[in-house]
């Protein structure tokens, strides 16, 4: 193919149809599967500026090419960094722009404030924060294998984020490819900034006058919008981007969570914090589903760094792979065994737990740490729920790790059966966890599915990851129909549908049934103004195709 070859001799970076590198392009960690035309690794912005500029004038010719039909009517960009995304974000049938190959660099890193690229992944990062005695705090479970262009285009939360937030609050600037083919810089503007860039004659200057009026006429729906949830990548952050109170207008938070649906970002300014200088975990075992929430408010006043989860099923995983477990931990298999000791006393005079509940406390002194660990010890002590207090930093590895391998030991090691994240991230009020979760739970076991749950409770954000068979068409059917039932349960306990796997092809087509018709209508006419000619990551966000999608969920 001509154009092809044409687009080769443009770019300093590398074009490949190699059948090798599109079959790995064309599947993330979601149930699907979309073989891509092309993947396009570009070295620097100006490769993903002369890409963006080549890609106009093809479809501008391609409309009125007489034999157009031995072509691609239209080439479209998605971005791709780690491939971690759960629910078919980097997928597409047209052009994969993959960051991780070139454009993976930690430009500067000081106590503050780091400076990166997309395809960065978060484990080089964590080494250079380390040694700093830093971290970026909206971290995801998939560290190990995830990238920065990822954590930002899904709004990453992890298990600080009930002291630090999610992604949007640490994005605090980003230089981003346009339409237009011109890469611009967004970021936190004053009320004369703003009217400076509202005064621009150029698609920088349209795009801002458009988002300003918008966010104006449109201000307290948009602000009642929000999810009251702590956490969510459902639709476009609209109410994070103009603030009347503070005079702030920001439009990077417009692209935190937007799926690349809106621009490619090609660098990032984000904010790190220091690590506290000493941690210890408290493991909560639940024997009751219905003391979950008043066990959140519980230790609430205790500001803990994070209340992580999982249930009884993901225990019990960890035990089965118990080999794994002690690999990843650095320890031999009858040590890991025999440092569960503990647990296996407190089992034996309690019963299985329904859930393990993980609070962690910082403190940057250990004799404030140890008076919080002893406060703590006593409160749960005082309501007589069974707990260990881990004694090392050693001893807790072994319960972070069950809780963000979970995934990974499902889909690597159960034979016959695949993972499946398909209502894989909803969030709720805490409080409305005891009702919410025996409701999910029988809705799944109605459909003979069997799953896993793992979460972060002080958010109220579990992920469900069923185990199923997708050979079989009667499992593949049950997906629909349970996945319907599931967004109608999550919006009836006032819940977000996705709290930080965002919407990609799996969720983009219920988007409405939780904003409306009206905000809906907001949304598209956001994607409308940055991408007037829908060619960045396509039905996503906005404008799905339920059908489409599930056509595409693998069987094998």
């Amino acid at each position: 193919m001509n154009w092809i070859k044409d687009l080769e001799a443009l770019l300093e970076g590398e074009v490949s149809f190699d059948s090798k590198i599109i079959l790995e392009h064309s599947q993330d960690a979601s149930i699907f599967q979309v073989m891509p035309n092309l993947v396009v690794f570009p070295k620097n912005f100006r490769d993903l500026q002369k890409l963006m500029r080549f890609v106009n004038r093809f479809n501008r010719r391609a409309s009125s090419w007489k034999k157009a039909q031995k072509y691609p009517l239209k080439l479209t960009l998605t971005a791709r960094a780690a491939g971690t995304c759960m629910s078919g974000g980097p997928l597409t049938q047209s052009i994969v722009v993959s960051f991780t190959k070139y454009m993976n660099k930690l430009v500067s890193l000081n106590p503050k404030v780091a400076v990166v690229e997309p395809g960065l992944y978060y484990h080089e990062m964590e080494k250079a924060m380390n040694r700093k005695k830093l971290y970026f705090p909206s971290f995801p479970a998939s560290k190990s294998i995830c990238a920065l262009g990822g954590m930002i285009a899904n709004n990453a939360g992890s298990e600080k984020n009930m002291l630090h937030g999610q992604t949007v609050e640490h994005v605090k600037s980003l230089n981003v490819l346009l339409s237009d083919g011109n890469v611009y810089d967004f970021g936190p503007l004053t009320k004369k900034q703003l009217n400076m860039k509202l005064r621009k004659d150029n698609f920088e200057g349209k795009v801002y006058r458009k988002m300003y009026q918008l966010l104006e006429e449109n201000y307290d729906l948009i602000k009642n919008a929000a999810p009251k949830t702590s956490k969510n990548s459902c639709g476009y952050l609209l109410w994070k981007v103009w603030d009347r109170d503070t005079g702030v207008f920001d439009l990077s938070k417009i692209f935190v969570g937007s799926q690349g649906t809106l621009g490619l970002w090609s660098q990032a300014k984000v904010a790190v914090v220091r690590r506290k200088n000493h941690s210890r975990l408290i493991a909560v075992y639940l024997k009751d589903l219905k003391d979950m929430a008043d066990l959140v408010k519980m230790l609430l006043p205790y500001a803990p760094n994070s209340l992580e989860s999982f249930d009884r099923n993901t225990m019990l995983l960890g035990l089965r792979f118990m080999p794994q477990i002690a690999r990843k931990t650095g320890k031999g298999l009858l040590k890991m065994l025999f440092s569960f000791w503990r647990e296996a006393l407190l089992m034996l005079r309690h019963g299985l737990p329904v859930f393990i509940v993980l609070v962690e406390i910082s403190e940057n002194r250990l004799v404030e740490l140890k008076k919080r660990i002893v406060q703590v010890d006593a409160v749960l002590k005082n309501s007589k729920i069974p707990h260990l207090v881990m004694q090392s930093s050693q001893e807790s590895e072994k319960y972070w790790t069950i809780r963000r391998e979970s995934f990974s030991l499902l889909r690597e090691h159960v034979k016959g059966k695949q993972t499946v994240p398909f209502v894989d991230d909803f969030a709720v009020l805490p409080s409305e966890l005891p009702v919410f979760l025996p409701k999910l739970y029988n809705l799944l076991k109605s459909h003979g599915i069997k799953p896993t749950l793992a979460g972060h409770a002080g958010d109220g954000n579990f992920h469900v990851i069923p185990l199923m068979d997708l050979k079989d068409k009667k499992e593949r059917d049950k997906i629909p129909v349970v996945l319907k039932d599931f967004v109608d349960l999550v919006l009836a306990h006032g819940g977000t549908i996705t709290a930080e796997h965002n919407d990609g092809l799996i969720r983009t087509s219920f988007v409405e049934k939780q904003y409306g018709p009206k905000m809906t209508r907001l949304f598209e006419k956001v994607k409308d103004i940055f991408d007037p000619q829908n060619v960045f990551n396509p039905g996503k966000k906005v404008y799905g195709d339920f059908k489409f999608a599930m056509k595409h969920v693998k069987t094998k």
